[in-house]
């Protein structure tokens, strides 16, 4: 089994049943399951055949559902990239991951009319119509800039209703995600078929997903959070997903007033953002069972603020794209643990070694290791990078952890994120979750800055709704609050903190403004 045959499958079972809603229209799983048949046909009419490489730039629209799932029903491998990305940015992926076809916004006719001569390998652009970019002049069935140009409507409508894709060989790449690129140039993690369906359906189980539930998709979608967990798990079951095309509370208590959903996921950030919306109140989110953190660690006082002004469970989970991503949550039959990213799901085994690959003790900090169906197969065309990340069977994450008594697992940071401070370890959330408990302290994040007498020192980022609050005060706070060598040695105020488009907080980003004042 596989996304595309279980999305056939829940169409022949639940044909009726709403499959998503977007700017308030629907599509039932029927429709949906037709039209990925048709786009399917359509790809193999213009020359896309099995094993080639498609990539995604779209942005949370219907067009990345049924072009991502088209794409997989023909044997295709799909590359999804974030739109927004910058055209160097996007034109390394594309060249590095030898990509054949394009399905993209209408929007970005003018980023591929200035790069298409450096993209040899792309033989189509098949380009989805939108309301702002019919507003722009943009008509994708009169775009004539270069005879590589498709209309993604016109596919869908020629494709053929009978078309049979290739039987799909489990094992075969499905999809390649490429990594942010922290630590150089983004690497493309090849997840198959048998990855992402066993993730899906793993976290499907775990949390109880069902056709019941009514998932905000938020989330972006070419994010592999959003992918599995806002995606692939609630269509395995028959569940609707309301597809958000750009995350905003006005938005989300909007869609949680008009179409009651069950299930939310988001990073953070987002949560924070959700909390501090004036407008927000428990009524809204009285539809809401479950709400899913991810994507980075979400600080303590956060989780219990947000849990006690919506009254709603929030179940941290933990999750890395070479492992499709999810490999923790916190159960749900069972209490969580606040902090906690919770215990292996089911088929998936987790544990905290030494730099020699020996398990620690209870409560000993090391480096988190993966084990399942879900780790991808390697890096796309780097099997160096593929040797040092997988080794003896066992994804090594380069996130640093200690286990409890029960097997909850704790993130304590990111392993090149930690600070040595005159030879002690000072990990960053440790001192951000110091500042989250501040009542006028809105975000917070802290870094390693080089030292003179201790190696590093701390330095502290914050944002803050009280204007008046003074770097003296943050710091006889954290004093009374921190070891000495952990208390920042520095703290700066800025009016917001850089995020990635999923609103994780970049600390390489900050970590950049100082190497250039330096």
């Amino acid at each position: 089994m596989n996304l595309t045959s279980q999305l056939h499958k829940t169409a022949q079972e639940k044909g009726h049943k709403t499959a998503y809603y977007f700017m308030d229209q629907s599509s039932t799983y029927a429709e949906l399951d037709a039209s990925v048949t048709k786009f399917a046909s359509g790809l193999s009419s213009i020359g896309i055949k099995e094993g080639d490489n498609v990539a995604l730039l779209l942005g949370n629209t219907p067009q990345f559902v049924i072009g991502l799932y088209g794409a997989m029903r023909l044997g295709a491998k799909v590359i999804p990239i974030n739109p927004i990305y910058t055209p160097d940015e996007i034109g390394y992926i594309l060249n590095n991951g030898d990509v054949k076809a394009i399905i993209m916004l209408d929007l970005l006719v003018p980023l591929a009319e200035k790069i298409h001569g450096l993209l040899p390998k792309v033989e189509h652009y098949i380009v989805c119509e939108t309301p702002q970019g019919q507003e722009a002049g943009q008509d994708a069935s009169e775009l004539s800039v270069f005879s590589k140009m498709k209309s993604f409507t016109q596919l869908v409508l020629s494709g053929d209703l009978d078309f049979k894709g290739p039987e799909l060989e489990e094992d075969e790449t499905a999809i390649i995600l490429y990594t942010s690129g922290t630590t150089g140039k983004p690497k493309g993690a090849m997840l198959t078929h048998r990855n992402l369906y066993s993730n899906a359906k793993d976290v499907s189980d775990y949390l109880h997903i069902t056709e019941d539930d009514r998932v905000v998709t938020t989330l972006p979608m070419f994010h592999v959070f959003c992918l599995t967990v806002a995606l692939n798990a609630p269509l395995m079951n028959g569940g609707t997903i309301l597809i958000d095309p750009r995350f905003s509370p006005k938005e989300i208590f909007r869609l949680a007033e008009e179409y009651k959903p069950t299930v939310f996921a988001g990073v953070p950030t987002m949560y924070n953002f959700l909390y501090q919306y004036p407008e927000g109140n428990a009524e809204a989110f009285s539809s809401f069972r479950l709400c899913i953190s991810g994507g980075a660690s979400m600080p303590v006082a956060l989780l219990q603020n947000f849990e006690k002004k919506f009254n709603v469970l929030v179940s941290e989970g933990y999750g890395l794209s070479e492992a499709s991503p999810v490999t923790c949550f916190n159960p749900l039959d069972r209490p969580r643990k606040a902090g906690s990213i919770g215990r292996s799901i089911m088929n998936v085994a987790n544990k905290v070694v030494n730099e020699l690959g020996e398990e620690l003790p209870v409560g000993e900090v090391g480096e988190l290791i993966v084990q399942g169906p879900n780790v991808m197969k390697g890096y796309y065309n780097m099997p160096e990078e593929t040797a040092a990340t997988i080794k003896d069977g066992w994804l090594y994450t380069g996130d640093l952890a200690r286990k409890d008594e029960e097997d909850y697992f704790y993130i304590v940071d990111r392993k090149k994120d930690m600070i040595i401070v005159g030879g002690y370890n000072v990990y960053p959330r440790e001192v951000e979750e110091v500042f989250y408990n501040h009542p006028e302290i809105v975000e917070a994040a802290v870094l390693g800055v080089p030292d003179p007498n201790t190696g590093e020192a701390v330095k502290c980022y914050v944002v803050s709704k009280n204007p008046n609050l003074t770097k003296e005060d943050l710091l006889d706070y954290s004093k009374e609050r921190l070891a000495k060598y952990k208390v920042p040695s520095s703290i700066e105020f800025l009016e917001e903190l850089p995020k990635n488009t999923t609103g994780k907080i970049l600390r390489r980003a900050l970590k950049q403004q100082v190497t250039e004042i330096k």
